[in-house]
């Protein structure tokens, strides 16, 4: 093999994985993903799409070593090959963060139509719950909590938070987070907490972000 035919190959392996993230929702499910393992059912549901299609992504995923697959049962079980795929998703969204501008309009622009303007960093989310200023809300489903949370989170997800609202003390901030920057359930949360006169803020980051500052996560069986 002569040196153009080996940095020929060894840029085709590369480009493997440029295939496999050329897809909007094939960067969603990873992202998703980072939150644990899903069936495919579940993150067809997570990511808007058909059974079919997020089949079809998903194969592509796998193609490219950035999924794995488990049959349990009658179902099939989707994880990240590895905890580096999370850290490789996390550098590319922090890469498009600081090259593409849209991102930020597009963001704000969302925001600007919610009432959710304000928006707690981790180091005054640290501060605020260790002085008992806040109550920290995690408001993904259950399975994603267990999966790993931030120390002394309460679980409540969202589809249940307004029927649990007694179980969130009125005297204390509450800063609700879910998957990261992008995902829209803090937002709702927010709404609703800030609807029943409660004083409530989002969270900035999420569980892999938090993870990959060095700061410690909680989880269960």
């Amino acid at each position: 093999m002569d040196n153009r035919a080996f940095k020929d190959q060894i840029y085709e392996q590369f480009g493997r994985l440029g295939k496999s993230l050329a897809s909007p929702k094939r960067l969603e499910m990873l992202d998703v993903l980072c939150q644990g393992p899903r069936t495919v059912e579940s993150l067809a549901a997570a990511t808007g799409q058909t059974l079919a299609n997020a089949s079809q992504h998903l194969k592509v995923l796998r193609t490219g070593r950035l999924v794995e697959a488990e049959k349990q049962g009658l179902y099939v079980t989707y994880r990240l090959a590895g905890t580096e795929v999370c850290d490789f998703f996390l550098a590319f969204r922090h890469l498009a963060e600081s090259r593409l501008a849209e991102i930020e309009r597009i963001t704000r622009l969302f925001l600007d139509g919610k009432n959710v303007l304000e928006a707690v960093d981790q180091a005054t989310l640290l501060k605020r719950v260790r002085s008992g200023e806040a109550l920290v809300l995690d408001v993904r489903p259950e399975q994603e909590y267990r999966n790993g949370h931030i120390p002394g989170a309460l679980s409540v997800p969202l589809a249940e938070l307004e029927q649990r609202l007694a179980e969130l003390p009125r005297d204390r901030q509450v800063v609700a987070y879910c998957r990261g920057p992008y995902c829209v359930m803090s937002v709702e949360a927010v709404e609703i907490l800030r609807r029943h006169g409660r004083k409530a803020a989002r969270l900035e980051i999420g569980v892999p972000d938090w993870r990959a500052l060095g700061l410690p996560l909680e989880s269960q069986p």
